[in-house]
C-alpha cells in the first residue's frame, strides 16, 4: 500500500519538519526525493540522512517566492532523476499576531511564502508533472499543505487562516481546471491539526501571548486539551497522508481535502 516505486517527488521546505518526514517516508516508499528549502546545511544534512550511501535523495536551495528558483530546482529534478511525478507545496510561514497587532510588511511576506509559493511551484511543476503524466497509469500528483486553519475560523491568527483558506480553494481549482484540460494531474491538499514542529512552537507562544499570560507550557496543555484523540501531532502522522495522496491508491481523489488533525475540527 501507498508505494512509490518509480517515482520522482520535489517538496518545498523539506529540511526539517513535516518535509523532512515526508522525504524520508517517500524514499522508504520508493521514490525518489529533491528537498527543496532555504535552510541550505540543514536541507544538506536532511538529504545526507535519508540518502545514506545511496542516491535517493537530493538537496536544492528553493526559495519558493522566487520564480527563478523554482524554475531552476524543477530543471535540477528532472536533470538528476529523469522527471517528476509529485510535487508537495509544503513551505509555509506562521505569523501568528492578530490583525492590529501585524504590519502590512508581514502580512505581504505571509502572502510571499503561503501563497505564491504555492502558485509558482503548481505552475512551474506542471509542465514536467505533465509531461510525466502521460507515462503513467494514474497521472501525477501535487499535494498542497493548507490547514485546519483553512477549514475553520482561527482567534489566534486570523491572517495564516486567510492564507491556508486561499490554498484549500486553489486545491480544488487547480484540479478542477487540470481535469478540464486532460493534463491527469490531480490536486489535492492535507489539512494538519497542531503538530509538534517549530511551527506548532510558534503556536503556543502566540496562544501564551493571546491569553495574557506568556506561560507557553499552559498553552500546550490548552492545546492537547483541544485535540479529542488526546494528544498533538507528530511529523509522521501529516506525512503519511501526504504518501498516500501522491500514491497511486489515492488515483481517484482531486480537489480533496484529507484532514488530519486528531479530531480537533470534528467538535
Amino acid at each position: 500500500m501507498n508505494r512509490l516505486d518509480g517515482k520522482v517527488a520535489l517538496i518545498s521546505g523539506a529540511a526539517r519538519g513535516i518535509g523532512a518526514a515526508t522525504a524520508r517516508l517517500m524514499v522508504e516508499a520508493g521514490a525518489k526525493v529533491a528537498i527543496g528549502d532555504v535552510l541550505d546545511e540543514r536541507g544538506r544534512e536532511t538529504a545526507r540522512a535519508i540518502a545514506g550511501a545511496g542516491e535517493a535523495a537530493i538537496y536544492l536551495h528553493l526559495d519558493v517566492t522566487s520564480e527563478d528558483d523554482w524554475t531552476t530546482a524543477v530543471a535540477a529534478t528532472v536533470a538528476r532523476f529523469g522527471g517528476l511525478d509529485i510535487l508537495v507545496n509544503n513551505a509555509g510561514l506562521f505569523l501568528g499576531k492578530g490583525i492590529e497587532e501585524a504590519s502590512l510588511e508581514e502580512w505581504h511576506r505571509l502572502c510571499a511564502v503561503n501563497l505564491t509559493g504555492v502558485f509558482l511551484g503548481t505552475k512551474l511543476a506542471l509542465p514536467a508533472l505533465r509531461e510525466r503524466a502521460r507515462q503513467s497509469s494514474h497521472g501525477s500528483a501535487i499535494v498542497n499543505l493548507a490547514s485546519v486553519a483553512g477549514l475553520v475560523g482561527s482567534q489566534n491568527d486570523p491572517l495564516y487562516s486567510l492564507t491556508k483558506g486561499g490554498v484549500t480553494l486553489f486545491t480544488k481549482s487547480t484540479a478542477l481546471e487540470f481535469a478540464r484540460k486532460g493534463y491527469r494531474v490531480r490536486v489535492n491538499s492535507i489539512h494538519p491539526g497542531v503538530i509538534q514542529t517549530d511551527m506548532g512552537d510558534q503556536t503556543f507562544v502566540s496562544r501564551a501571548r493571546n491569553l495574557g499570560t506568556n506561560d507557553v507550557d499552559a498553552a500546550r496543555r490548552l492545546a492537547v486539551s483541544n485535540h479529542p484523540i488526546g494528544r498533538l501531532g507528530m511529523p509522521d502522522d501529516i506525512a503519511r497522508g501526504i504518501v498516500f495522496l501522491a500514491s497511486d491508491d489515492a488515483a481517484f481523489m482531486t480537489g480533496a481535502g484529507l484532514v488530519v488533525d486528531g479530531g480537533l475540527t470534528a467538535q
